[in-house]
């Protein structure tokens, strides 16, 4: 009986069940109240915020992987509850937001970062939100509030923020022009060298640096694209100069292939005879491979070295 009620008990319903459980673990002492979040591409995940004295700001505590855990009986509402009271004690243990700082913008502009997103798929969060239209992505902006080993936090601008300050979408793109490229420095690295790394990881003890070379070349003429905390990495095509100084180590214009909103690849190329192959490539990967809310693009770039210009490859 208890599996057939786990059954048909929906996330909302899970969330609440979680919810007063935290509730009555932590006390009066705390604010619990339950998040739902746009992440991006549509896809709305549900969790639990816990907060205290209105100074901390605490991240979205997702509960979708634990709510499939929970239908399979493979969890407890006692025990997400202790997981995410868990996470909570483990976050405030670090940095502390006030969030009285987001008033001014003077307060916040040097850490005003952009990312790329698909226009198609946020149609309704970009009415929402600042943005600014790149070929047939939207370029929209952040306040990155934290920078730690583990991750990045951030805070998405709204249309709110931007009255608030009163400022406009140039005021934030020119901020985040700035920033961006200084506190997301760009990483680029060759295929071979990803695989070589990834190899090392998996399989250190079998891995033989000498074997590697003589069974693959380091010439694979593909390179990965992102930022240094592989997060909205894909944005890197945004900064200046960034591309020419690519073109000019290749001596060559190039593909932009839209991994994810995480990364891009590199692919050297003489002209755009070969995209066709490439376009299907990106549909399969995406349909396939990347998680729905990290899609990007459909579409193969093509960078001009002479026109120092990228357009979509038709």
């Amino acid at each position: 009986m208890r599996n057939d009620r786990r059954k048909f008990m929906t996330i909302d319903v899970f969330a609440e069940k979680v919810k007063e459980c935290v509730e009555e673990k932590l006390g009066e002492d705390y604010k619990i109240k339950i998040c739902c979040v746009n992440k991006n591409n549509g896809i709305i995940y549900t969790g639990v915020c816990i907060s205290k004295d209105n100074v901390t700001v605490s991240p979205v505590i997702y509960l979708d992987g634990h709510y499939e855990m929970y239908e399979k009986g493979n969890a407890t509402i006692e025990s997400v509850a202790a997981y995410a009271i868990g996470v909570y004690s483990s976050d405030t243990k670090g940095t502390k937001i006030d969030v009285r700082q987001f008033l001014q913008y003077e307060n916040i502009r040097d850490r005003i970062v952009y990312k790329l997103v698909n226009t198609e798929r946020n149609k309704e969060l970009l009415k929402d939100v600042p943005h600014m239209k790149f070929l047939d992505m939207s370029i929209v902006f952040q306040c990155l509030i934290e920078q730690k080993d583990f991750g990045t936090a951030s805070v998405l601008i709204h249309n709110a923020h931007m009255k608030l300050w009163n400022v406009s979408v140039e005021n934030l793109y020119q901020s985040a022009k700035e920033n961006t490229k200084r506190l997301e420095k760009y990483e680029m690295k060759s295929m071979s060298e990803i695989l070589r790394d990834l190899m090392k990881a998996e399989e250190p003890e079998e891995y033989n640096d000498e074997d590697w070379k003589k069974e693959f070349s380091d010439d694979i003429p593909m390179y990965v694209l992102s930022n240094s905390s592989r997060v909205g990495g894909a944005a890197c095509i945004l900064y200046p100069l960034l591309l020419a100084d690519i073109a000019k180590q290749f001596g060559k214009s190039f593909y932009i292939i839209p991994s994810s909103i995480h990364e891009v690849l590199i692919l050297p190329a003489d002209n755009m005879d070969e995209s066709k192959p490439i376009q299907n490539m990106i549909k399969e990967v995406n349909d396939t491979q990347v998680r729905p809310e990290e899609v990007l693009s459909y579409s193969l770039y093509y960078y001009d070295r002479d026109e120092d210009k990228i357009s979509v490859c038709a």
